[in-house]
């Protein structure tokens, strides 16, 4: 049987890709403007790679690289630029500018794209925050642009749309992400029920499969060698005193700890720490010195650590530095998540038979028991000093950022 074809938009280090070629798809052409992220899809596949800004490229030009006519793909896949909806960009600024935002324009070439190429089924993915209650404006958009599509050209494109935790579905990472799927003809799709859950929570069942933890995806790699993992910064020394699965919160008065912090003053990922047992916490794109997850032993994770959490394929080789990898790493779809939704898409719309009885990136569990927690150190004296009360964030807009903004905003001008 031919593979059904697809064609990815903002391709990255391809996790979407490499789920979708897992289920039996065929990549016949990638776009990514990214050079890094382009010479790691090199090293990996052989799939064409056109390193453009989608606005400068045409329908046409991804078509002609593919081999294909308009109507002739299966599915269009990609994952627009998602900082102009993302929930960090809110917290850190009160806001999130959202379709004001420029990169956001890159839904529109997502959907022009959509229109011009009409192929048999299309997913789009995005962060959570683009289908908030209140402030879905970039899902209506989406919606629009389908029925606009559908009226010019005789298409029946419907949006299913779902947040999907990635931990649901066998993946060793929490990570939740906004799916939008759709037909040509029309056809209803469901997205695939978990698979997976969390065995500490109250509606756990003997009957469901426990979410694959750090430990099922780790287990076997060698503690690499690596000077450049060593955490650095003013925090450093701070780490050995939080246990795993935990962050600054550990160091509250509502925390097992110190009263080193206020409660929710600042980055959820402030020292971060994944633990063994459980699933990653979900990886950051560009973290800084401080910015979790970190490893369970307190150092960064490697790049073979992040292409594991991710389900990456274990050939594929991801070019640069390691900063490099984790922004890559961290801005991908893990690819056993889109795996899953591939072989969804391969059965509900194409009609087509699944090429093996399981996903062939499944994370089974380790073979190996969970090792005891890592030792948690006392807090170091050069910390001693943070001791005392400290007042909790106020609210969302409230804090020290948002009071500081408001304040300038008054201040007449000069």
């Amino acid at each position: 049987m031919k593979a059904p074809v697809a064609i990815s938009l903002f391709s990255g280090a391809g996790g979407l890709d490499y789920g979708f070629e897992a289920a039996g798809f065929r990549t016949a052409v990638a776009l990514e403007l990214d050079q890094r992220c382009i010479e790691t899809l090199h090293a990996s596949r052989p799939w064409p790679v056109i390193g453009k800004d989608i606005a400068q490229v045409r329908t046409a030009e991804l078509l002609q690289a593919g081999g294909l006519a308009a109507g002739e793909a299966d599915v269009l896949i990609g994952g627009p630029p998602c900082q102009p909806f993302s929930k960090a960009g809110f917290w850190a600024t009160g806001q999130a500018r959202r379709l004001d935002d420029p990169r956001a324009s890159t839904l529109d070439h997502y959907l022009r794209v959509l229109a011009e190429m009409q192929p048999r089924a299309f997913l789009l993915e995005n962060v959570e925050g683009l289908g908030f209650r209140g402030k879905d404006e970039g899902l209506r958009l989406i919606q629009e642009a389908l029925s606009t599509i559908n009226a010019q050209a005789g298409t029946r494109y419907a949006a299913s749309v779902a947040v999907l935790n990635a931990a649901d579905y066998g993946v060793p990472q929490l990570r939740r992400r906004l799916f939008i799927v759709g037909a040509r003809d029309g056809t209803p799709f469901q997205f695939p029920r978990p698979t997976h859950a969390d065995p500490e929570a109250l509606d756990w069942t003997a009957n469901s499969d426990r979410w694959r933890t750090a430990w099922d995806a780790l287990y076997d790699l060698p503690e690499p060698n690596d000077p450049g993992l060593i955490m650095q910064g003013k925090w450093a020394s701070l780490m050995p005193s939080i246990p795993e699965g935990q962050n600054y919160l550990w160091h509250t008065e509502r925390g097992g700890g110190e009263p080193l912090f206020g409660w929710r003053r600042r980055y959820w990922s402030f020292l971060l720490k994944i633990a063994k047992d459980k699933p990653s916490w979900t990886l950051a794109a560009q973290p800084g010195p401080a910015t979790g997850p970190f490893h369970w032993s307190g150092r960064r994770l490697s790049m073979q650590e992040m292409v594991r959490l991710q389900t990456f394929p274990g050939d594929v080789q991801v070019a640069g530095s390691l900063a490099d990898a984790q922004r890559q790493l961290g801005n991908a779809v893990p690819s056993l998540l889109a795996e899953i939704l591939a072989r969804a898409i391969r059965q509900q719309i194409l009609g087509m038979p699944l090429p093996s009885e399981a996903p062939i990136l499944a994370v089974g569990p380790a073979p190996i028991p969970t090792p005891r927690p890592e030792r948690v150190a006392k807090v170091p004296r050069a910390y001693h000093a943070l001791r005392g009360q400290h007042e909790a964030h106020p609210g969302t807009g409230k804090g020290y950022g948002a009071v500081a903004r408001a304040s300038r905003n008054l201040l007449p001008a000069e």
